[in-house]
């Protein structure tokens, strides 16, 4: 019959506490790395999201005319340091046709969201029904703010901008700023728009 001394029995219980909190140990950092690995993916997806919407609207923004919806007409495209609209259109899988107004704008207050509205931009036919969408695109945002260049000269680099109002044609470039509350890295963006003289798209008239 084996005996174990009373020192040997906490020596053993020692090592095997000593095992047990190593365990523990590595499964914590196991967890906590692949929670900031879900955490780096979700961040990357939040931001490959909002780049895709800005990539795909607004390089084909139209020069249209507002010429129906008050009594003095307006261009379509506006922007100003928080706050862009323009008209553009969904692909040809989505469900809403035609050319849509979309309204960008920071909302300081509850979650700081960037909020896009969208409406048809030509009035409905009589007895149409189409209610404004709006949805948030980016939440817990410190900062958004917009630059418009204004390029006269062909040859020159053009001017900065932080307002576009009373316009009657399309900057060049949109510049895109967003910072986040919790200071995490967010590049840059600078969209071109496609620029157009065709006189169909800036009589304000479907086709």
């Amino acid at each position: 019959m084996v005996a174990f001394t009373l020192l040997e029995v906490m020596l053993a219980m020692t090592l095997l506490a000593i095992m047990v909190v190593l365990l523990f140990s590595s499964l914590r950092v196991g967890a906590e790395s692949w929670d900031r690995g879900e955490k780096k993916i979700a961040d990357v997806n939040e931001k490959a999201v909002v780049y895709q919407f800005f990539k795909r609207h607004l390089p084909s923004a139209k020069p249209l005319w507002d010429r129906f919806s008050s009594d003095d007409e307006s261009f379509s495209f506006q922007g100003e340091r928080q706050h862009i609209q323009f008209v553009s259109t969904f692909p040809a899988s989505a469900e809403r046709k035609g050319f849509q107004l979309f309204s960008l704008k920071h909302d300081d207050f509850g979650k700081h969201a960037i909020k896009v509205s969208v409406r048809p931009f030509y009035p409905l036919a009589e007895g149409e029904e189409w209610t404004d969408d709006e949805v948030t695109l980016l939440e817990n945002v410190e900062e958004f703010e917009l630059q418009y260049l204004a390029v006269e000269d062909p040859d020159s680099a053009g001017v900065w901008l932080n307002s576009w109002q009373g316009q009657d044609k399309l900057p060049a470039l949109v510049k895109i700023k967003i910072t986040l509350q919790d200071e995490s890295y967010w590049p840059e963006m600078v969209i071109p728009l496609r620029l157009t003289d065709s006189q169909d798209e800036a009589s304000g008239l479907p086709f």
